[in-house]
């Protein structure tokens, strides 16, 4: 019998193959972030933002928009799929640990999400000459693989109450309000006054604000913005509590 850790491993390898061979999966999560910021960074590479290219600025905001559909994607739409299919069932018949279901799912979201930052770097470099020094891109990847929990919270809420045909066009007018209004599409300076106002009460705007932080653009407190999306994984956790038990008293 499989010990405990080989148990985790495999789970999370086999989910990373699946969705390594789903190909509408990569092009939503990977080919978003990737055409967005050859059109809006790299075409304006020469457009200059608070003393530096569109190109750098842009960058945190497009590896946090990849982060953010590599988690929605991946656990929203993957729990709704297999939760429709009977899948999920046979996963909580079976002897393996149901944590292991859930960080499986995240740690490959994770995987894509930096995998996302580091795809952009490369394009950013070799495209538009954006420069990033080794502790930059470090510290972005960091706040990229931490910054994925609160909306992987999101996305188990979403796999919970979604039907698997629904799930991903309920995600698409969640995650795309949220990236513009957040600010990871453009300068959120660039945005009205009244959609600035309501940015500061998203997950998505404080997860922008650190990976900006990263590369000397935002000013904004590192403590209040990681107690925000603490905040905010808390309550999507606590939601997706309620109504898994809920679920499960009705059955």
């Amino acid at each position: 019998m499989a010990t405990t850790p080989v148990i985790y491993f495999n789970e999370a390898r086999f989910e990373l193959l699946k969705l390594s061979r789903n190909r509408s999966y990569l092009f939503s999560m990977i080919g978003f972030p990737v055409i967005f910021y050859l059109l809006f960074g790299v075409t304006n590479k020469n457009y200059v933002f608070h003393g530096h290219t569109i190109a750098r600025y842009l960058l945190a905001g497009y590896s946090c928009f990849g982060a953010m559909g590599s988690s929605l994607f991946g656990i929203g739409a993957g729990l709704a799929f297999e939760r429709g299919h009977g899948w999920l069932e046979m996963k909580r018949a079976s002897p393996m640990p149901a944590a292991a279901y859930l960080l499986a799912k995240l740690s490959v979201s994770i995987t894509f999400a930096v995998g996302i930052a580091l795809l952009l770097m490369t394009l950013g470099t070799a495209l538009a000459g954006v420069h990033i020094t080794t502790f930059e891109g470090l510290r972005l990847l960091a706040v990229i693989a931490l910054g994925v929990v609160p909306f992987a919270s999101l996305g188990l809420i979403i796999g919970l109450v979604m039907p698997s045909n629904a799930a991903p066009g309920v995600i698409n007018l969640i995650y795309l309000p949220l990236s513009f209004c957040g600010g990871l599409w453009m300068p959120i300076e660039t945005l009205p006054h009244w959609l600035q106002v309501i940015a500061h009460g998203l997950p998505s705007f404080w997860f922008a604000r650190l990976a900006l932080r990263t590369l000397g653009y935002s000013d904004s407190s590192a403590i209040l913005a990681w107690a925000l999306l603490a905040g905010y994984t808390v309550l999507f956790l606590s939601a997706a509590a309620f109504i898994f038990r809920r679920q499960e008293a009705r059955a």
